[in-house]
């Protein structure tokens, strides 16, 4: 590939990554902001849900999965990319709003001492939870993004003809959506709720072409 072939796929597909300069100042200006949260999320299934401090690999392999899916989408299909972009960035505006606009949060979390583990999962989770309040939950972002990058991913002309491809990016997501209930990051409702926030977007972006007759 030549340098001008490398520009026409800088522009201006590239250039959208520059919304995660707006969502990261936005997300972290609502994480300091709201201290109190008005409404608190809860469901008599998040109970039941056992705490797993492993799952907390899964659940930081998001970062991975966001990385891996959206380099190979802007190189190999852009059209997937530009799906992929819309939807998720779309989606976590939509996410910010919600949190402005009704602030919640959870309390669900245990502390290390009611955990009564010492292992390098449990060390890690407790550095996440000391970065991360448990405000701004609902919808999760971490589903919603998950579950948009399997959408573009599994639709993409990455996986033609490579139904493996397909079945390891919903594996993938889906277990970064059970790690963030396993880790008491999220509720079940905001799972369901940031997955909704996705999956709003296949009769839009995702349906299937019909054939002429």
């Amino acid at each position: 590939m030549n340098l001008s072939q490398l520009r026409s796929r800088c522009k201006p597909h590239l250039w959208f990554q520059l919304y995660w300069v707006v969502y990261l100042v936005w997300f972290f200006w609502l994480d300091f902001t709201i201290k109190d949260p008005k409404y608190i999320i809860h469901s008599p299934l998040d109970d039941s849900i056992p705490f797993n401090e492993w799952f907390v690999f899964p659940y930081c392999s998001w970062f991975l999965l966001l990385a891996g899916v959206t380099a190979l989408l802007w190189w190999y299909d852009t059209a997937s990319y530009d799906k992929l972009c819309l939807s998720m960035f779309a989606g976590m505006t939509f996410c910010l709003i919600v949190y402005m606009v009704l602030p919640n949060g959870l309390d669900i979390r245990p502390t290390a001492e009611a955990v009564g583990r010492s292992n390098i999962a449990m060390r890690i989770l407790q550095l996440l939870w000391s970065a991360d309040a448990s405000v701004n939950v609902c919808p999760s972002i971490h589903c919603q993004s998950s579950a948009c990058m399997a959408l573009a991913f599994s639709s993409s002309t990455l996986t033609e003809k490579r139904p493996g491809l397909k079945v390891l990016a919903w594996v993938w997501a889906a277990l970064i959506c059970a790690s963030t209930v396993f880790t008491k990051q999220h509720s079940i409702v905001d799972v369901v709720c940031g997955l909704a926030v996705a999956f709003v977007w296949v009769p839009v972006l995702y349906r299937p072409h019909r054939k002429n007759s």
